[in-house]
C-alpha cells in the first residue's frame, strides 16, 4: 500500500457510502474505489474495521477512517483546496453536526422501515419521514442548501437519502413528499443535478434493482 495512496472500501448501494464519494468528487481527490461483498467481507476490510466491519471505510496513508459523518470531516480537514464542507462559524458547524446525527439516525432508521418492512411497518416509516422531512424543510428555509448558497455537510449527508425517496414512490406511494415538503423537493432537485453527486449516485433504477434483490433474498431467507 502506498504511502499516499487513497482507498475507499465501499458498498455501493449504500447511502453511508455515497456521503464519502460526493465529498471526495467536491473536493477532486483521487481514490481507489474497492467495492465489498457485504456477505464476504473482505480481509482489508476486517483489518481495517475490525471493531463493526461496515462500511465506509476511508484509507489514506494506510490508516483507516471510519464512519460516514467522521470520514466527511476527515476528507474536509485533509483536502482544503479554497472552500469548507462545514460553516467556519462555531455554532453553525455545531448545528450542522447535530443535523448530520438527525440525518444518519432518525431519517436513516425511517427508510429503513419503508425498504424492509411490510404494510403497517412500512406506512409508520412513511408517516414519520414526512415528519422527519418537515423537520429539515423548516430548517431549510429558503436557502438553495442548508449552509445558505454553498452545499456542504449536511446536504451531502442527506441527498443520498433523498434519492432513495425518489424510490419509495414506486415501491411505497411515497408522492406526499411532493406537497408536504415541495422545498425539501426542490433542494433534492437541485443537489441531484451537482455533477459530485450525479457521479457518485446509483441511478434511481439501480436503487429500485437492489430492493427487488433484497426483497428477493429476504423472501427466500424465509
Amino acid at each position: 500500500m502506498e504511502e499516499e495512496e487513497v482507498i475507499l472500501l465501499d458498498y455501493w448501494p449504500s447511502p453511508f457510502g455515497s456521503t464519502a464519494r460526493i465529498a471526495l468528487a467536491e473536493k477532486g481527490t483521487n481514490y481507489i474505489h474497492k467495492l465489498e461483498d457485504l456477505s464476504s467481507k473482505s480481509p482489508l476490510l476486517l483489518e481495517m474495521n475490525p471493531v463493526h466491519a461496515k462500511v465506509p471505510v476511508l484509507v489514506h496513508k494506510g490508516k483507516p477512517i471510519c464512519e460516514s459523518d467522521i470520514i466527511i470531516q476527515y476528507i474536509d480537514e485533509v483536502w482544503k483546496n479554497n472552500f469548507s464542507l462545514l460553516p467556519s462559524d462555531p455554532y453553525q458547524r455545531a448545528k450542522a453536526r447535530f443535523l448530520v446525527d438527525f440525518i444518519n439516525k432518525k431519517v436513516h432508521e425511517s427508510s429503513v422501515k419503508i425498504w424492509m418492512g411490510a404494510n403497517e411497518e412500512q406506512e409508520k416509516g412513511k408517516e414519520e419521514l414526512i415528519e422527519w422531512s418537515k423537520i429539515l424543510e423548516e430548517e431549510l428555509g429558503d436557502k438553495l442548501y442548508f449552509g445558505g448558497d454553498v452545499f456542504g455537510f449536511v446536504d451531502i449527508t442527506l441527498v443520498p437519502f433523498y434519492n432513495w425517496f425518489i424510490v419509495f414512490k414506486t415501491i411505497a406511494n411515497f408522492y406526499i413528499i411532493e406537497t408536504e415538503c415541495p422545498k425539501l423537493v426542490m433542494w433534492g432537485g437541485r443537489c441531484l443535478n451537482r455533477h459530485s453527486v450525479s457521479k457518485s449516485l446509483p441511478t434511481k433504477d439501480q436503487v429500485y434493482q437492489a430492493y427487488l434483490e433484497f426483497k428477493k433474498g429476504w423472501t427466500h431467507g424465509q
